[in-house]
């Protein structure tokens, strides 16, 4: 019996897709690699439950486990807990228990949460699981993820501190690579820090079923007619005056989706399909959904039964299949553009952090990236139109650059499967560190 693979900082239970993507693609994959019989994945619910066999992965033992940031430390799921008895030994904490005895954890810090900039309380939580597993003597492997930007001194000092006894670090793209590098200095080691890219590129597709689909948007997906996708992100649209002071936005994100969905109507080159990614209910600031209704309401007059809404009822899996069946995506959620990116889908993005860019960059689309915070509401358009325009040219440039990305993809979770095995040498040269 093989050791439980523990992962954390993601989940399925977030409403957030990105998320969930690449929950899935790890499990997936390393499920495939056969590198455990059972994978216990923290998340943020309470209590414990199985998880489904995902995408015809072997019948291992898949659960949830909640690992909460939560004073009660009282409750057998609240992190302080879970963290002290690992410390001692296990006790009666059954999760303390299994993570002392787990083959691995793999973390990957929402992606990009390792980073200060989200406020203090959510960057203790990040370094806090790794530093639980390092105190556990258990091996850490950061999963491809975004590093930085660290606000201060000492929230340098406390990543680098984190990073440093883990058996590998990934980053997911050059530019978070090149940040890695000068976090760590002169242990810095290639052999064990190592550039990949975001693990959503595996994501499986799956076709959702008939019944969670509209008609009008059942027809669509299975007609001739072409399809083009839009993300509007709730993060951006609903509070554009938080949004426009969080992240220094020139343009106006509300006329700027509005006006990218009009213009695509009045062009009649194909139906519209709004695709949420952040599956929040109405009312909630981040809510995808939320949005879409607003623009769906704003252009129903005009729109003749050719602009679709996406229902928030799909999964990861599920949305990518709708994804990739446009013939062109724009979006904002940077992982429903990995959506469209890893289905060779001509795809853009408007965005408003440079986690984006790297991504785009490492397909060769850096030039399909439109940034709001540089460019005002007219220019951002003009910027989007013109990538439209030039869609089928993206297209072929991303065909040309994608098998190396999936590739690399394919590669690094073989690399990390091997670690997990101890065949690795960077894990035997780090398997007897433990505090952090």
């Amino acid at each position: 019996m093989k050791s439980p693979i523990v992962y954390s900082g993601g989940g399925f239970d977030t409403g957030n897709l990105g998320l969930a993507a690449l929950t899935t693609s790890v499990v997936v994959g390393l499920a495939r690699a056969r590198v455990a019989d059972e994978f216990l994945v923290f998340d943020h619910s309470p209590g414990r439950a199985k998880l489904p066999h995902p995408h015809d992965c072997p019948p291992l033992d898949y659960q949830r486990q909640g690992c909460l940031w939560s004073r009660r430390v009282y409750r057998p799921d609240a992190l302080p807990q879970i963290r002290l008895c690992a410390r001692v030994g296990g006790l009666w904490n059954r999760t303390a228990r299994e993570l002392r005895r787990a083959g691995a954890m793999v973390d990957i810090s929402g992606g990009d949460s390792f980073t200060d900039l989200y406020g203090q309380m959510r960057f203790d939580w990040i370094l806090r699981t790794k530093v639980m597993a390092h105190e556990a003597g258990v091996q850490l492997i950061l999963l491809p993820q975004t590093y930085g930007p660290f606000g201060t001194p000492e929230a340098e000092r406390r990543a680098r501190e984190a990073i440093l006894p883990a058996a590998q670090a990934w980053a997911r793209d050059a530019r978070s690579f090149e940040i890695l590098k000068e976090l760590l200095g002169d242990a810095f080691d290639p052999e064990r820090h190592r550039l990949g890219v975001d693990v959503a590129f595996l994501l499986p597709k799956s076709e959702p079923p008939e019944t969670k689909l509209p008609d009008g948007l059942r027809a669509a997906l299975a007609g001739s007619h072409p399809l083009i996708g839009v993300n509007i992100s709730g993060l951006i649209y609903n509070d554009p005056t938080a949004a426009r002071k969080r992240y220094g936005f020139k343009a106006d994100y509300r006329e700027l989706a509005i006006a990218l969905v009009r213009w695509l109507l009045e062009r009649d080159e194909g139906d519209v399909v709004l695709v949420p990614h952040v599956l929040a209910p109405p009312g909630v600031a981040e809510s995808d959904p939320a949005a879409n209704e607003v623009v769906a309401r704003e252009l129903a007059g005009m729109a003749g039964g050719r602009l679709h809404v996406v229902p928030p009822v799909l999964d990861a899996s599920q949305t990518k299949w709708v994804i990739s069946r446009c013939s062109w995506f724009c979006g904002t959620r940077m992982h429903a553009t990995i959506a469209g990116l890893s289905s060779g889908v001509s795809t853009a993005t408007i965005n408003y952090s440079d986690k984006a860019r790297g991504v785009f960059e490492g397909c060769g689309m850096g030039e399909a990236v439109v940034d709001p915070r540089q460019l005002g509401t007219q220019a951002s358009l003009d910027a989007i139109q013109a990538i439209y325009l030039r869609r089928e040219e993206f297209r072929q440039r991303l065909a040309k650059g994608l098998p190396r990305v999936l590739s690399t993809a394919e590669w690094q979770m073989d690399e990390i499967a091997a670690c997990i095995r101890g065949l690795a040498p960077t894990f035997h040269a780090t398997s007897t560190t433990g505090s952090g």
